[in-house]
């Protein structure tokens, strides 16, 4: 959480709605393995970050609420009454859509203004909806004592994703975002929403992010093209999800699905297995089988999901013959983003130069990188 941007908020909320706010931090997040398992009630390992959403937030007297992007320098003011998506809405739509699930719930609001920033890089698969989502209804919590639990909230969070942004996701940005830990990662269990806090300690190595800066525009559609596919074969297999599947379950169907939907549900089982040996991992300090685990994801998300890239799979290939570099993959829902390395920290200088470099001389355009440090979940500020 940069101090920076608490204090540029705060200065743009007294500017525009001269009172003080009540101030809110909601994180974005990285995944360190399981993706595409949480819309399957599979297992994901996500961990809250220090880049996120910074919100000021208080009630006005008006006929409408008010609303500042800041990073844009866009003003969106909107009445409380029959709200629905907007058409091409972009940020709006996902404070329109918690506005509404909460309403959806017989609960009354006021009008409020709101600015909001962050320094969450955009289409990198942190999962900026996420935080934006969580900061707002978490704002609207405190503002009039709706009396919410952070279980509620993200709930709400989730479903305004769905609703007015159009994507079908699983629950784990919203829980991750609202529940992350110092230091700490959470194995997640995406039927119970339950999880467990793992302390993280990479010892020698440290995570880095590389944002291939491209997203696809295929990466809607095909998310939730390919959340229907899975939610077709386990309809044939009798079960409520593919966290229920074994691959033996699946292999017993084969000839009555298409190869292409048998290679990308037998990714998600699979993948729900990884997650599990990583946390046993974890708890052994085995690091070099959490590398082995970490490429094994990349390589079922690229060759049987099919939700990777050419930029991504460069970022992956170019880090296979490092021996200071233990695991890499994409991250996050695909076609674009980032990806995420556990790299020798004595590394890291080198291989960015390097990286960057090759990447250019590639694709023409520049890569991004990032540190991040895990970080606690969805808060007020309270200076």
């Amino acid at each position: 959480m940069k101090k920076e941007l608490i204090k540029e908020v705060k200065k743009s909320f007294k500017k525009h709605f001269n009172v003080k706010p009540i101030m809110v931090f909601s994180p974005g997040r990285i995944n360190l393995i399981g993706e595409h398992t949480d819309y399957n009630d599979g297992f994901v390992f996500p961990a809250a970050i220090d880049k996120g959403i910074a919100l000021a937030i208080y009630k006005n007297d008006e006929n409408v609420s008010n609303v500042y992007a800041l990073n844009k320098e866009e003003m969106y003011s909107f009445g409380l009454e029959n709200i629905a998506p907007l058409k091409d809405g972009g940020w709006r739509n996902y404070i329109l859509g918690v506005v509404s699930e909460i309403q959806k719930l017989n609960i009354q609001l006021d009008n409020f203004n709101c600015v909001f920033a962050g320094d969450i890089p955009g289409g990198a698969g942190m999962s900026s909806s996420a935080a934006l989502e969580n900061s707002v209804v978490f704002g609207l919590n405190k503002l009039f004592d709706l009396k919410l639990t952070k279980e509620q909230m993200i709930l709400i969070s989730q479903k305004a994703e769905h609703n007015y942004a159009g994507v079908k996701c699983g629950i784990m940005d919203q829980y991750a975002s609202m529940f992350g830990e110092k230091k700490s990662a959470l194995l997640l269990d995406c039927r119970s929403i339950e999880s467990k806090s793992f302390k993280i300690d990479f010892k020698k190595y440290k995570l880095l992010l590389i944002n291939s800066n491209v997203k696809h525009d295929l990466s809607e559609s095909a998310y939730n093209d390919r959340r229907a596919v899975c939610e077709k074969v386990s309809k044939l297999l009798n079960v409520t999800a593919l966290r229920d599947a074994s691959l033996e379950d699946l292999n017993s169907i084969k000839s009555k699905i298409s190869n292409a939907d048998y290679e990308k549900t037998s990714y998600v089982i699979e993948e729900n297995s990884r997650v599990e040996k990583f946390s046993e991992a974890i708890q052994k300090n085995d690091i070099e089988t959490l590398g082995d685990l970490i490429y094994q994801s990349h390589d079922g998300l690229s060759s049987k999901y099919k939700v990777s890239c050419k930029e991504l799979d460069f970022l992956v290939d170019e880090t296979r013959n490092n021996s200071k570099i233990l695991g890499a993959r994409m991250m996050g829902g695909g076609f674009g983003g980032c990806t995420i390395n556990l790299i020798k920290k004595s590394e890291i200088e080198d291989f960015k130069n390097e990286i960057s470099k090759n990447f250019k001389k590639e694709f023409g355009k520049e890569c991004s990188i990032y540190q991040v440090k895990l970080s606690e979940g969805t808060r007020i500020i309270k200076k």
